[in-house]
């Protein structure tokens, strides 16, 4: 499907100053909420909506916006996926990330994947006009409580890819030895990975570190 049911965008417009937008969430509500807050504004118009990664790449080919509101976290392909697939195919696209998550790997996974602004749901009403405009005018945003999650872990070590791999395991509530099992690696090497992890994440067990690793967006639910 293109776009909602009822709706009707226009895929050109002879004012150049105004911005296109391409909203890409799978909720419906977002995607009003957002077309209404857009929709009082002068300079900016929305040309078209999708609700998975698959229909943004579609939408975006269809209709070139000037800016793009994704969303990360999506059935199908997530934002990072269409972001890069977009990106792959029109490396001049200005991307928003619009999310919930605010962790600091999930940030810095998003903007090496090319965001020009990574803006959390929870302030749209107080920054989505303004990060617009920015990104049309070429500057990136970043809000201060995401830029303050960013310092604050910018030196920590990162978990390698096996690391990773065994959290999740343990995420999934397994014990080392079925860990060993499932890596085909001995319980001994399994419990030398739960120790750098638990000194990498400063966590003082297991379920401290899953904890830890799912705010930070390591792992995903």
């Amino acid at each position: 499907m293109a776009v909602p049911q009822g709706k009707r965008y226009t895929t050109m417009t002879t004012d150049h100053t105004l911005i296109r937008i391409l909203t890409v969430d799978d909720h419906l509500l977002l995607r009003e909420g957002v077309s209404s807050l857009i929709g009082s504004q002068p300079d900016m118009r929305i040309v078209a909506e999708a609700s998975s990664g698959r229909e943004a790449i579609e939408q975006f080919r269809a209709h070139r916006p000037d800016v793009t509101l994704m969303d990360l976290r999506m059935a199908e392909m997530n934002g990072i996926e269409a972001m890069t697939a977009i990106l792959g195919e029109f490396p001049e696209a200005k991307i928003v990330v619009l999310t919930t998550y605010q962790g600091d790997v999930e940030v810095l996974r998003a903007l090496k994947a090319g965001a020009r602004a990574y803006l959390l749901k929870g302030l749209l009403r107080k920054e989505l006009l303004e990060t617009i405009r920015a990104v049309q005018a070429g500057r990136k945003f970043i809000s201060p409580e995401l830029a303050f999650q960013l310092a604050e872990h910018a030196t920590d070590s990162s978990l390698t890819s096996r690391e990773i791999d065994v959290l999740r395991l343990i995420a999934g509530g397994n014990s080392n030895k079925i860990v060993a099992d499932k890596l085909s690696v001995s319980e001994d090497t399994v419990k030398m990975h739960v120790k750098n992890i638990l000194s990498k994440l400063n966590a003082n067990d297991r379920t401290h570190a899953v904890t830890i690793a799912l705010k930070r967006g390591i792992l995903e639910l």
